[in-house]
């Protein structure tokens, strides 16, 4: 396809005042191309919530070991992500990219094979170290393509599989789980992940390595990631009776936490060279936006592992309909991502995330409130508000967080980002965990269902019957955790900018400057393509 004379550039390199308004064809295709990768490492992650249950019940593993398969993923990506930068300027992107989905795929399979919980637990990890560099290269893909005009546009194609994942996720997950058995929710990836490759070769930019690329950050490898492992892990010790006082607990935290810090004093040193550019956060809208995506993937991401586990366990529901409660969500996110896009490049995002957060508050009270026979009809209207303040909340937060950065610095911050969220995620996953299963424990001793030393499958529905209420207290508990968390991401909200891309670019461009975040080259800015241009037609 070529363009007419009078149509304007919409390269990667096209001035960022020529950008058209809208998305044109070259750039609708390459983001559906990217979501086809991404979407399995998005889908994968509420597949295997809906799971959990019965995979504790078929591999005898309770709560607080099980949920590794969801925190073990979501670690293993944010470890690989900060790779992705380094890994793309010195391969190339097309090469990083398919790399990335074959990993992925090898890792799904083997997690169709496993036999016990530790293998599982080791082939998520594998998967998740695939997953982790799909997202943010798709993300650096695009949005050095459409320019910083068409920024919330970009990251509302990016959002799909994040829309599509908590309608799709759960439906799938509960049915393989019921119908083909929960080794399917693995398979299934591999034809995928083959359509996936294939895409890849016909549209992906093939982009060619970088000499000047600069040298991996081996220390900063050696303390950021062990440092949020440690983290984690000793947050997930804190199951048993001494809770966060546990010598072991303080001691794992200690560790962590000193190892992250070590971290940052090596990456003010580095700069730029550092695994995470530290520096990026002096920038407030970034910092600002940092925060948000880090309490966003605690709060929101990681109650992803809670809600079906509610329905499962409280309300005595199935795989599968617990996956068809849990569409009300992701229907409220379809209906505001798209959306929040638009109204994000006009009014700037410190207005449409902050609504969103009330709507998150809105649409989570009634589960913190929840009692044994609250209405599941209410509940699931109460998904759907939370559905509509997930659409108004990620993607500007995202989308806020570059538009004030030098093209340069995109790439790294991109991954930066995404860090962060899966790092929350994880976090979020693991302290839900700990709290739901300690609130079982402290409630019903007795009962051997998804608390700490107990296995993670159904509590028996005679029993289930008589401890309702106890059930429901233990997760209206966790839940207002959830809620306070959530509610919290209102700080950095009240930061981010309150004008669109579109009033700040003129108003760059009537001081006869270039804006901080103009249209990059597709090379200089994390694709590995040195010589730049439009995508391949």
């Amino acid at each position: 396809m070529s363009e007419t004379p009078s149509s304007p550039p919409a390269g990667p390199n096209a001035p960022a005042d020529a950008a058209p308004a809208g998305l044109d064809r070259q750039i609708i295709v390459l983001g559906l191309v990217i979501v086809s990768g991404t979407i399995m490492a998005i889908l994968d992650t509420t597949i295997v919530n809906v799971a959990l249950e019965t995979l504790g019940r078929d591999l005898s593993a309770g709560l607080s070991t099980i949920q590794w398969a969801v925190t073990g993923y979501l670690l293993a990506m944010g470890t690989v992500i900060p790779l992705t930068g380094w890994a793309v300027d010195r391969f190339g992107g097309r090469r990083v990219w398919t790399t990335s989905i074959l990993l992925f795929v090898l890792g799904s399979a083997l997690c169709g094979t496993a036999w016990n919980a530790g293998s599982l637990i080791l082939f998520r990890v594998v998967q998740g170290l695939g997953g982790g560099m799909l997202m943010p290269t798709g993300m650096a893909i695009l949005t050095m393509a459409a320019g910083p005009r068409r920024m919330g546009r970009v990251m509302s194609i990016v959002g799909v599989p994040m829309l599509l994942g908590p309608v799709l996720g759960p439906v799938l997950g509960g049915w393989l789980v019921e119908d083909a058995g929960w080794r399917w929710i693995f398979l299934v990836n591999v034809p995928v992940g083959l359509l996936a490759l294939a895409l890849a070769w016909w549209r992906v930019p093939a982009g060619r390595p970088s000499r000047a690329a600069a040298g991996l950050d081996l220390r900063g490898l050696a303390l950021l990631p062990p440092g949020f492992v440690l983290l984690i892990y000793g947050l997930s010790t804190a199951s048993g009776p001494a809770g966060f006082g546990a010598p072991a607990t303080i001691a794992w935290l200690a560790a962590g936490g000193t190892l992250v810090a070590l971290f940052v004093a090596h990456g003010i040193r580095r700069g730029p060279g550092a695994l995470i550019d530290v520096r990026l956060f002096a920038d407030r809208t970034y910092a600002a936006a940092s925060a948000g995506a880090f309490l966003y993937g605690t709060a929101l991401l990681g109650s992803l592992l809670l809600l079906p586990l509610y329905f499962q366990v409280a309300r005595g529901e199935g795989a599968l309909t617990a996956g068809l409660l849990l569409v009300a969500q992701g229907l409220g996110a379809a209906a505001a991502m798209p959306v929040g896009g638009v109204v994000t490049d006009r009014f700037g995002a410190g207005r449409v995330v902050p609504l969103g957060i009330v709507l998150l508050v809105l649409g989570t009270l009634p589960f913190a409130r929840a009692g044994a026979d609250t209405s599941q009809l209410a509940l699931c209207g109460a998904l759907f508000v939370r559905g509509l303040g997930l659409g108004c909340t990620m993607m500007p937060t995202m989308s806020s967080a570059l538009t004030t950065l030098r093209a340069a610095a995109v790439p790294r911050a991109t991954s930066t980002l995404n860090i962060l969220l899966q790092l929350g995620g994880s976090f979020g996953a693991a302290l839900f965990a700990v709290v739901l299963s300690r609130q079982i424990a402290q409630r019903l001793p007795q009962v051997h269902g998804p608390a700490g030393g107990g296995r993670a499958g159904p509590v028996p529905e005679q029993i289930r019957e008589r401890v309702a209420p106890q059930l429901a207290d233990a997760f209206g508990h966790t839940f207002w955790v959830a809620l306070a968390l959530t509610s919290l991401m209102i700080v950095p909200a009240l930061l981010l900018p309150r004008k669109g891309a579109h009033a700040r670019l003129a108003r760059e461009a009537a001081k006869g400057q270039e804006a901080p975040g103009g249209p990059p080259s597709l090379g200089k800015a994390g694709t590995g393509d040195e010589g730049g241009g439009t995508p391949p037609r």
